[in-house]
């Protein structure tokens, strides 16, 4: 989830020594049998990963409290490189921001890729500088200086990137990845949230902030589609947001922020678009998304808010139609003192209370069911403390991770069972995430590709 600061440029309001192996490990879904997996234990990843032409970027933070970009390899888990890492201008809520790892056709014929990351290297009134590496060399492309900037993104087989974030001169520039000159560029903030090799679509970061389309080669708009069309009048970004893929569709959440003048909530929910045209396909407003629990495009779980800020039950949505698939009511939910924990598949609810016995319900139809061999995955860590950044304002966080628990115990799950894809994601039949100790792991079970909780 990213929460926007107040800035000149944004009418916004609010505050916003062990080594890496190569082994078989169970899948989660045929426990006999054994896939392709390694661990870097040697890594603290606080941003989520990305890969891209066989190679996973992360960012990690070093025992001193600076920050590196680790580049390894995707079939080995075999470290590439590592560079020095900052950010710069960045904002808390927003979280570590992870490199952008684009590969692109090369020269020769063949296909290229590069990891591009924020320098500390700094002169005059520029305070950190953007460096393009060969994604497995580590060897300098080419450089940008850069004063403020929320990170680098992939936008197909581009660099996006959102600079002088904190002057009213802010903007978005479009960028070679080979050589990193602009091909288009806009004036104000905006994020990307989905892209291909021919379109992107960006969330214009503004007091009445829109989903917009470009020609990717070109910059030419294609559509513009007001979030307040989908949602309704009073939208406040303060509160964070999160978009993730369905198929033809992008499905957009945006979570409630109360302002601390007025002490009015403002707008908030889940809606889906066409990608191809901007349509609204269908929208739940007054809905906030719980965590842990899949992306927006793929598996969300909500529960529905009154005007009061009362709580209803749970439900899970059909990411590509909006309607309910499985719910439980308001009054089933449990007293207080639980964590949400989820199966592999996400067809039951389960209520953890750590220590203690638990609650699991059939989602789909809606009843208990006995809580004695259910198990489910929860954060390891509820009381998470934010990063001993160095030179970085307070309240940065690691990305989570997930243990599995005995929900009739309230106990851990002893062993190294991969975390569901609903969680992990997958690409390319790779699942990667971060351990509990900040390790980068990776199994390829052939899963179907899918967004995981952090897109």
């Amino acid at each position: 989830m990213l929460r926007p600061l107040k800035q000149p440029a944004l009418a916004l309001a609010g505050a916003l020594a062990a080594t890496t192996t190569l082994a078989g490990c169970s899948g989660s879904d045929a426990a006999t049998a054994a896939f392709p997996a390694w661990h870097d234990a040697q890594v603290n990843v606080v941003s989520r990963m990305v890969t891209a032409g066989g190679v996973v970027a992360a960012t990690s933070m070093k025992p001193d409290g600076t920050l590196e970009t680790v580049a390894t390899g995707l079939s080995d888990g075999k470290r590439l490189w590592a560079q020095p890492a900052t950010m710069a201008g960045r904002l808390p809520g927003m979280g570590v921001s992870a490199p952008a790892l684009v590969d692109f056709p090369g020269q020769g014929g063949g296909r290229e890729a590069v990891v591009v990351a924020l320098d500390p290297a700094h002169k005059g009134r520029w305070t950190a500088t953007l460096v393009a590496r060969d994604a497995r060399t580590g060897r300098q492309r080419w450089s940008r200086p850069i004063h403020s900037t929320f990170g680098p993104q992939r936008c197909g087989p581009y660099v996006c990137l959102a600079e002088n974030t904190a002057l009213a001169s802010a903007r978005v520039v479009v960028l070679d990845p080979a050589t990193g000159t602009v091909k288009w560029k806009l004036p104000g903030i905006a994020e990307v949230e989905w892209s291909d090799d021919e379109r992107v679509l960006m969330l214009r970061l503004a007091a009445e902030p829109t989903i917009e389309s470009y020609e990717l080669k070109t910059g030419k708009p294609q559509w513009q589609q007001p979030i307040e069309q989908a949602l309704g009048p009073g939208i406040d970004l303060s509160g964070g947001w999160a978009f993730g893929a369905a198929g033809p569709d992008l499905v957009g959440y945006l979570a409630p922020y109360t302002n601390p003048r007025t002490k009015k909530m403002s707008t908030f929910g889940l809606f889906s678009v066409k990608i191809a045209d901007g349509t609204v396909n269908w929208m739940r407003p007054s809905v906030v998304r719980v965590y842990p629990s899949g992306s927006p495009g793929f598996a969300p779980v909500v529960r529905p808010v009154d005007q009061r800020g009362g709580y209803g039950g749970f439900a899970r949505l059909d990411a590509g139609t909006g309607r309910v698939v499985g719910q439980i009511t308001a009054a089933e939910v449990p007293g207080s003192g639980w964590w949400l924990a989820f199966p592999d598949r996400m067809d039951k609810l389960g209520f953890l209370k750590h220590g203690a016995k638990g609650t699991v319900f059939d989602l789909a139809a809606g009843r208990p069911v006995p809580v004695e061999e259910e198990r489910g995955w929860s954060f390891c860590v509820t009381d998470p403390k934010p990063l001993p950044l160095r030179g970085q304002p307070a309240g940065f966080y690691s990305v989570a991770s997930l243990c599995e628990y005995d929900l009739a115990t309230g106990k851990r799950v002893s062993g190294e069972q991969p975390p569901p894809s609903w969680f992990t994601g997958s690409q390319n039949g790779w699942r990667l995430w971060r351990d509990e100790k900040g390790g980068m792991r990776a199994v390829n079970d052939n899963t179907a590709p899918a967004p995981g909780m952090y897109g």
